[in-house]
């Protein structure tokens, strides 16, 4: 694999930092950080660039808090500066990253996402005959357990820039694991599992297989054949990646139970909506359904279950629960 050199000016290039900060500030233009960083924008730009240039750029101190989604999460959120930075670094490398990426992994990639592993899934679910079975499995407490040097072990695959490397070095050793909350984290994330990923399209040659983050998806018609593969997964995460399975991993018949994978619960001949977000969904209709708001209110107000259901057999439910007819008719 070719390594790429002489990147690290392209990230303390001023237009780089501007688009950096743009991009950063994206849906957050009204926040403190923000706004303090705003008003003094071209000189925190240029000491940006000046600590790049000089290499004396240091993560600043996290503001670490937890969260429920209902996962217990740790999450680490740092000031607005250090977002600037992650962005100017993602805008050189991400096309170098993506290139890495096998097609069936869909967490933070422009053009994937949720959507692009439905169609995919949805598409592999055509061979019913070849996907009788599934393997669903994802990693014990995975953003956390992230080894930092076999992180860095990976990122010398691709990239050979010494000044690059050492700026990622130290992001990456400024918190434990890779940090959720870190504009930089989900790429670093998806990166550590893409060799693996190679390893079981290519050396195993599993033809169905999808990851969503660290959520793992691999189907086939031998039920014998999945659990043999899981120990092989098992032995490679381990020996390699320093990671480990969770013990709950599943294999069933796919039209037994359906494949609960990114909001969608998958068969072979419909596919629903996951039960959380369909009682999300019926929570927030009752909720506008009790307010004297115009049609147009209330269609802002569910748009986004709107999207959830638009991709999955949900005529019936969304009939029954969103009260205005004219919503349902700019739905249909």
């Amino acid at each position: 694999m070719k390594r790429i050199g002489n990147l690290y000016d392209k990230v303390y290039e001023l237009d780089n930092l501007y688009l950096a900060y743009s991009n950063a500030k994206h849906g957050k233009s009204k926040t403190y950080g923000v706004l303090s960083f705003d008003k003094n924008l071209s000189e925190n730009i240029l000491q940006l660039q000046k600590e790049l240039t000089d290499e004396t750029y240091r993560t600043s101190e996290y503001d670490v808090f937890t969260i429920h989604d209902p996962k217990e999460r740790i999450i680490y959120r740092l000031p607005f500066r250090d977002r600037v930075i992650h962005h100017a670094i993602m805008n050189v490398l991400e096309n170098i990253w993506t290139s890495v990426f096998i097609s069936h992994s869909y967490s933070s990639i422009k053009g994937k996402g949720i959507n692009g592993a439905l169609i995919h899934l949805k598409k592999a679910l055509k061979d019913k005959e070849g996907t009788l079975y599934c393997l669903k499995m994802d990693v014990r407490k995975f953003y956390p357990s992230i080894d930092h040097q076999v992180m860095k072990m990976i990122i010398r695959k691709k990239i050979k820039d010494r000044k690059l490397l050492s700026l990622l070095d130290g992001i990456i050793e400024s918190a434990p694991g890779v940090p959720i909350g870190n504009y930089l984290s989900q790429f670093l994330a998806n990166l550590y599992l893409s060799y693996f990923d190679h390893w079981l399209k290519e050396y195993k040659q599993v033809p169905y297989y999808f990851r969503y983050a660290d959520d793992m998806i691999i189907l086939s018609d031998s039920k014998d054949y999945l659990h043999s593969l899981e120990k092989e997964i098992h032995d490679y995460l381990r020996n390699n990646l320093k990671l480990d399975i969770k013990s709950n991993y599943q294999i069933f018949p796919v039209d037994a139970r359906g494949i609960d994978f990114v909001g969608y619960v998958f068969f072979h001949d419909h596919i629903l909506m996951r039960k959380r977000i369909k009682k999300n969904l019926c929570k927030r209709a009752s909720k506008l359904n009790k307010q004297k708001i115009s049609p147009k209110e209330y269609k802002i107000g569910i748009c986004s279950y709107l999207g959830w259901a638009k991709h999955c057999n949900s005529r019936h439910l969304i009939r029954k629960v969103i009260k205005y007819e004219k919503v349902l008719r700019l739905w249909d």
